[in-house]
């Protein structure tokens, strides 16, 4: 029996390009997404493979419960949270409704599917979660008149899944199951033209290397994949700089907060 992958935002982009790289290796596909008349032509463009094609929506709770199921009853080797939505705009523009959204698509959706799949790979000591975060998931520091400040929630719920799939990964260790998350830059697909950007004129990577970086990356037993860096050890040090400022934390105020009551 082939090995079985779920693939959310499977319609279009990066995750269209993972449906095709993991139907290319022998999986059977359930591949999810909002516009059928999109999954039906993945699915009749892959006539070897198995596709089950399932409609949902992950804005809401019913598409993420109706993909939960899925996730939970198959014995799925693999599971690649893509989905995903931008709305970029300054924070106190931001209408409420596309907030919830966004964090519903890009936190609650990954979290739930991912908490649905785990127990079964679990039990099979084996599988393999795939997180699709980006690089703004670094970005934070960035200075106001930086455009990409102008993404707050958008990188947050990418720092989230950053941080969410090293503890996650720490945790499953040595359960046969691996959390591997990757943080790709500007990538060639519609995802920026629906928030009315055109970035043409931009070097973009194609959504086909995000995908042969991933796979790579995970081979290399990166947790986080960085299609873009070219020397790695950047993202370690950040990563080390973390861990040092966790690990030298202490119960006494820093003496620089004493100074500023003088």
């Amino acid at each position: 029996m082939p090995p079985l992958a779920l693939v959310t935002g499977a319609s279009s982009g990066i995750g269209n390009a993972f449906a095709r790289r993991l139907a290319s290796d022998g999986h059977d596909l359930i591949a999810v997404g909002r516009r059928k008349d999109r999954l039906d032509s993945l699915a009749a463009s892959l006539p070897t493979t198995h596709v089950q094609v399932v409609v949902a929506d992950l804005a809401t709770d019913e598409g993420v419960q109706t993909v939960a199921a899925l996730a939970a009853s198959q014995p799925l080797s693999v599971l690649v949270n893509n989905a995903g939505v931008a709305h970029y705009m300054p924070f106190h523009e931001l209408p409420a409704a596309k907030a919830r959204e966004l964090m519903h698509v890009k936190v609650t959706a990954p979290t739930v599917l991912t908490r649905a799949a785990v127990p079964g790979m679990i039990d099979r000591q084996a599988g393999t979660v795939i997180n699709v975060a980006g690089m703004l998931a670094f970005s934070g520091p960035a200075p106001a008149a930086a455009p990409r400040a102008q993404r707050a929630i958008y990188t947050g719920t990418l720092a989230y899944t950053v941080a969410m799939t090293q503890t996650l990964h720490a945790e499953l260790e040595h359960t046969g199951v691996r959390v591997h998350v990757v943080c790709p830059g500007i990538v060639a697909t519609e995802f920026h033209e629906i928030q009315g950007m055109d970035l043409s004129a931009v070097p973009r990577m194609t959504a086909d290397d995000v995908v042969t970086a991933t796979l790579a990356g995970i081979e290399l037993g990166e947790t986080v994949i960085a299609p873009g860096v070219e020397d790695y050890s950047l993202i370690e040090h950040i990563f080390d700089a973390d861990l040092a400022a966790f690990g030298n934390q202490s119960p006494r105020l820093a003496s620089r907060y004493h100074q500023q009551q003088g």
